[in-house]
């Protein structure tokens, strides 16, 4: 016999993506914080971030993001800073492409960070042109 009442299958596992579309207020950095592009996933809730001061740092997703808030390549990322290691950090906040927009418009970000714009729904045109010549087939 199983042990334990469950409260529902995979389903409510899976929960219900509405914080997405909630308007949030736009998060800046303050003391001990710094902005950060993410340059490659390494696995086991790492990231190599670059960081809008210079520097290059090995970031953690924190707990209450590692299910909840997927991050990938080129996404702009706010992080905290440690005290302790300099080449360390710890990712606090995911920023949307509009709220990255919005970042650099205001100064906050570099010119340099590349915004990750694959996640405003815009689909990918491909510059390759293939002429088929029915006489050739």
């Amino acid at each position: 016999m199983a042990g334990g009442k469950g409260k529902g299958g995979k389903n409510r596992k899976r929960g219900k993506n509405e914080s997405e579309s909630d308007k949030r207020e736009l998060v800046f950095k303050e003391e001990g914080q710094e902005y950060g592009s993410v340059e490659k996933m390494l696995g086991n809730g790492r990231l190599a971030v670059s960081c809008a001061d210079g520097e290059k740092r090995i970031a953690h997703i924190r707990g209450a993001f590692r299910k909840k808030v997927w991050i990938g390549v080129g996404d702009v990322v706010l992080l905290g800073l440690r005290d302790f290691q300099d080449s360390k950090a710890d990712v606090i906040l995911k920023y949307t492409p509009d709220e990255a927009r919005l970042l650099k418009s205001y100064g906050e970000l570099a010119d340099t960070v590349k915004i990750n714009e694959n996640d405003t729904g815009e689909a990918a045109e491909d510059d390759i042109d293939v002429d088929f010549d029915i006489d050739d087939i």
